[in-house]
């Protein structure tokens, strides 16, 4: 039976540990709702409306919201008569499909890169090149979650790169938890990349790749952008700039008078 809450917490991606963590309520309250063992009530309608961005009427209906497939735009770079940076993600679907290709290609086989790891390294991609280029790679759009950032719509995209037939979705278990892993089936096309975003990828992979689930996460812990931001909100690209050494990527040069 279809239920709002449960359709909206897959659709970005969130466990229903991480959704009661950011509403402040209990895993168990949840999962009340999604079984339809309670209702809601008006003030948790509220909480659910503002989080999820929709209508009031999605949960009194208990039909999803009627928006774009997508809530992502063409990349776009800065033109130099700009005088500040555009902080707002310019999210390109077709780079982020040709970026995790390449990632599951290059480190998808690890033991230890699941989903939770494959969120990690798109965060970190991404941000890190903002921090150290000052443009956009992917620019997805990353939430705070309480295991680190997710981006949101990867869930659509899995779906639609299985549906093309460019990665399969496929569940295991490591160290007897449950785990998801996605197996790439064709390759990327890397004329989407310039060599400086591919020699990014690597650098961070090299990195990153080898960390646990919750070494990542706990790293991610550290960054600004994340301990900036409010639970369940969008991460801000520019906090990359107040990073401290535990996460900066960046050489800055001190200017003096």
């Amino acid at each position: 039976m279809f239920n709002i809450l449960k359709y909206l917490r897959e659709e970005q991606s969130l466990s229903q540990d991480d959704l009661a963590s950011a509403l402040g309520l209990s895993r168990q309250t949840i999962s009340k709702y999604e079984n339809g063992e309670a209702n809601f009530t008006l003030d948790i309608i509220k909480k659910l409306s503002q989080f999820f961005d929709v209508d009031y009427s999605c949960f009194i209906d208990n039909k999803p919201p009627v928006r774009p497939e997508y809530n992502i735009i063409e990349g776009k770079k800065a033109t130099e008569e700009q005088e500040i940076r555009i902080d707002i993600p310019q999210e390109n679907i077709s780079k982020f499909k040709q970026v995790l290709l390449y990632i599951l290609n290059k480190v998808g086989a690890k033991p230890n890169v699941g989903q939770t790891v494959i969120y990690k390294l798109l965060y970190f991609i991404d941000f890190d090149y903002y921090e150290i280029f000052e443009e956009q790679l992917m620019g997805l759009k990353y939430i705070k979650n309480t295991y680190g950032p997710t981006p949101i719509d990867f869930a659509k995209l899995i779906q639609e790169m299985e549906k093309d037939g460019e990665l399969e979705e496929v569940k295991t278990k490591y160290f007897n938890k449950d785990q998801t892993k996605y197996l790439p089936i064709k390759e990327p096309n890397l004329s989407l990349l310039s060599g400086q975003e591919i020699k990014h990828i690597d650098d961070e992979l090299a990195r990153l790749s080898d960390m646990t689930a919750k070494e990542l996460s706990e790293y991610s812990h550290k960054d600004i952008p994340w301990i900036g931001a409010n639970m369940g909100e969008i991460m801000d690209y520019e906090a990359v700039f107040y990073r401290n050494d535990d996460t900066s990527r960046r050489e800055y040069v001190e200017e003096y008078d």
